[in-house]
C-alpha cells in the first residue's frame, strides 16, 4: 500500500467511524462505546532513520455488542524531511458474545476473543496476523490483555508469532490524576530477520487544561525499547519521547 493509498484509507475508515458513532447513541444499537484521541510525540535517538522525529497519532477504540475495534495511524516527520505513515486496524470477536455465555464476572478472565490485525504503511507494508486474545479482571485496570497471534509479512518468507500485551491502569497521587498505559510485541524471526520485542510503556499526567466536555488532555512521557528493530540483528532502540494526548469524548 503506497502513502497516498495508506492515508485514503485511514481516514475513510476514521470518517466511517465517526459517522457510525454520531448517529448511534451511547446505549442504542450495537455502538455501545467510542473514544478518539490525537498524540504528539517528540524524540531523538532513534536508530534506524534519521536520530530525531516529530510523530502524530490518530487512534480510535470502540465497544461493540460483538467485540471492539481498535485504530491507530502514525504520520511520522523525521528531522532530515522524509515523511512516514504507519497503522493497524484491529478487529475483536467476542467469544461471550457469540456463545450468549458471559464470561466476565470475579474471576480473573473477562473474556476471550477472536483478534485480527492489519498493518499497513507506505512503501507497500502490509501485515496480517490473527489468533485469540484474553481480557483480564485486574483491579484497577481499565484493561489489560493479552493476545497470541501468528503473523505473516507477505513480503518475507515463511511466517512467524507475536504475543501482544495492552494495558490502561489510571491512579491518582497528592490530588492528581496520572495514567500508566502502554503495549508490548514479542515476535519471532521470519524471513531474514530475527526475533524482535519491542515494549512502549507511557506515564501520563491529566492536566485538566481542558474541561471535561471537551476532552481530557494528558502531558507525560512515553519510552520504546525496541531489540532487534524490524528484526535487524543487534539493532536496539532506546527513545524517551514527550507526548501531549487529547483524548475525546
Amino acid at each position: 500500500m503506497t502513502l497516498s493509498r495508506a492515508f485514503v484509507f485511514t481516514l475513510f475508515v476514521a470518517l466511517s467511524l465517526g459517522c457510525v458513532s454520531g448517529s448511534a447513541g451511547a446505549q442504542s444499537g450495537p455502538l455501545l462505546w467510542h473514544s478518539e484521541n490525537l498524540q504528539l510525540l517528540r524524540g531523538d535517538n532513534y536508530k534506524v532513520g534519521d536520530e530525531g522525529r516529530s510523530i502524530v497519532t490518530f487512534e480510535h477504540a470502540s465497544r461493540w455488542s460483538w467485540g471492539d475495534v481498535f485504530l491507530f495511524t502514525d504520520f511520522t516527520a523525521q528531522d532530515n524531511g522524509e515523511r512516514n505513515l504507519y497503522g493497524e486496524l484491529i478487529p475483536r470477536l467476542s467469544l461471550s458474545a457469540l456463545s450468549g455465555r458471559e464470561v466476565s464476572g470475579d474471576g480473573l478472565i473477562r473474556d476471550v476473543l477472536l483478534v485480527g490485525n492489519y498493518e499497513f504503511g507506505d512503501q507497500g507494508l502490509e501485515r496480517y496476523l490473527a489468533g485469540l486474545g484474553v481480557d483480564f479482571n485486574v483491579d484497577g485496570f481499565r484493561f489489560l490483555r493479552v493476545s497470541g497471534l501468528h503473523r505473516d509479512d507477505p513480503t518475507r518468507a515463511g511466517s512467524t508469532w507475536q504475543v501482544t500485551i495492552a494495558w490502561n491502569r489510571p491512579f491518582e497521587i497528592g490530588g492528581q490524576s496520572f495514567l500508566a498505559e502502554g503495549f508490548a510485541d514479542i515476535a519471532g524471526a521470519e524471513g531474514p530477520g530475527v526475533e524482535n520485542q519491542l515494549a512502549v510503556p507511557r506515564l501520563l499526567w491529566n492536566t485538566h487544561w481542558i474541561e471535561s466536555d471537551n476532552g481530557q488532555l494528558f502531558l507525560g512521557v512515553e519510552y520504546q525499547y525496541w531489540h532487534n528493530k524490524f528484526g535487524i540483528d543487534g539493532i536496539t532502540e532506546n527513545v524517551a519521547q514527550l507526548q501531549l494526548k487529547w483524548v475525546w469524548p
